[in-house]
């Protein structure tokens, strides 16, 4: 970048216009603060959005990088590597598969939702053409995971779509008329992250796991954004006390690394056979041996039980802001959706973003949350500062449009 060049301009030039402008340009992290190119400090409650489970450069995250880049990072899955074993070892007993489970690797969640997609096509067969999935969830901007996304606006520019997908509201009522004997599998998130962190009606999963086993179709739940024990559990499908047939993960096992994993239970796991799927870079040593250890350390320092604590105590704190914008809070954990008032989630992040704090708006009217697990008192309290200051901001700035549109 020369002298006369912008970070600004760069990315304006130089990257793809798939994403916005940028809105910082960061260059070190630590814990749970990040650092621009100004050398201004920021409290980053996003974490890369549920990704960063341990906060930026923490030293379990750093040494499994080096150890493991100095021994061996990729051989392919022709091999098998130490790493690659325990991790896939490690997901079946925190997901509770029993034996019979089996684990795919590969490096999104995208591609982990890919995998699955092929897994219910595989169930189906010819039989069951019929995939369902959920008005306004989010499983991917692949061409095989847009299929599944229940969002026409991002599925538009790209019809047709692949076929076989209906999508329903998110009642145990539409999912009993829905289902028959020809539904291959059914797709939900239980918390649905993009569409705004709305939760899944009481008892619906319990419902769908009933009725899926019912009907003989899959239940597959996304927990690329729930899973890692953000939601106050290791995964979000344990709160219900079900078994689905099969799980998608990524984003918090890998701290920041690219990793993902389709994880399966009981029969399900019989579906692949060599030469349905797969993947170059899936599963290699470098980043099976940085999930290992990500995961290794939210477990030792119990850093599920803090998610569901941290998660109470923010929304407590949340719910005792004097704020107008303020509606409630959705979610679990440290998994958090501040419902506001008015469509201006833009406008708070922004101004978040002003006070050195950083918050992602989901939807129009809707703030998400969704900091590192290993929060404590400290940084709840700087939070609520920063976040009280953001509201006000806005407030004001609608006080004043509302007056200045009102005649004299």
């Amino acid at each position: 970048m020369t002298d006369t060049q912008t970070w600004q301009e760069a990315a304006g030039s130089d990257l793809t216009l798939n994403v916005g402008d940028r809105k910082a340009m960061f260059v070190r992290g630590e814990g749970a603060y990040l650092w621009d190119d100004a050398d201004r400090r920021y409290l980053d409650f996003l974490a890369g959005i549920a990704v960063d489970a341990l906060g930026h450069a923490h030293p379990a995250f750093v040494e499994a990088i080096s150890a493991q880049a100095a021994t061996l990072a990729h051989v392919s899955n022709y091999f098998a590597t130490p790493p690659q074993l325990a991790l896939a070892a490690t997901l079946k007993r925190l997901a509770g598969t029993g034996p019979a489970g089996r684990v795919y690797f590969g490096n999104s969640g995208a591609e982990a939702n890919e995998a699955a997609f092929k897994l219910a096509r595989l169930h189906g067969g010819t039989e069951r053409p019929r995939i369902l999935a959920l008005k306004d969830a989010f499983h991917g901007r692949t061409m095989g995971t847009l299929a599944l996304t229940g969002k026409p606006y991002m599925q538009e520019p790209f019809l047709p779509m692949t076929p076989g997908v209906e999508f329903l509201d998110s009642t145990v009522e539409a999912l009993e008329a829905a289902l028959d004997d020809r539904v291959a599998a059914l797709f939900v998130e239980p918390i649905k992250g993009e569409a705004g962190v709305v939760d899944l009606p009481e008892g619906y999963l319990e419902a769908a796991r009933e009725l899926t086993e019912r009907h003989g179709a899959l239940l597959i739940i996304d927990e690329i954004q729930t899973g890692a024990g953000r939601t106050g559990a290791w995964f979000a499908f344990q709160h219900a006390g079900i078994t689905p047939d099969a799980i998608t993960v990524a984003k918090g096992i890998g701290g920041g690394f690219p990793i993902g994993a389709l994880v399966t239970f009981g029969t399900a796991s019989d579906l692949f056979y060599p030469g349905t799927h797969g993947s170059t870079f899936g599963g290699n040593a470098l980043g099976t041996a940085v999930a290992g250890a990500v995961l290794a350390e939210i477990e030792r320092a119990g850093l599920v039980d803090n998610a569901a604590d941290r998660g109470r105590q923010l929304r407590e704190a949340i719910a005792a802001i004097d704020s107008p914008l303020i509606a409630g809070t959705r979610g679990r954990g440290l998994l958090i959706g501040v419902a506001l008032q008015h469509p201006v989630a833009g406008a708070v992040t922004a101004a978040a973003q002003q006070h050195g704090l950083i918050v992602n708006a989901a939807n129009d009217d809707t703030v998400r949350l969704a900091p590192p697990l290993n929060i404590g008192d400290v940084e709840i309290d700087e939070f609520v500062a920063l976040f009280t200051a953001a509201l006000h901001t806005v407030a004001d700035a609608l006080v004043l449009d509302a007056t200045e549109e009102t005649p004299a």
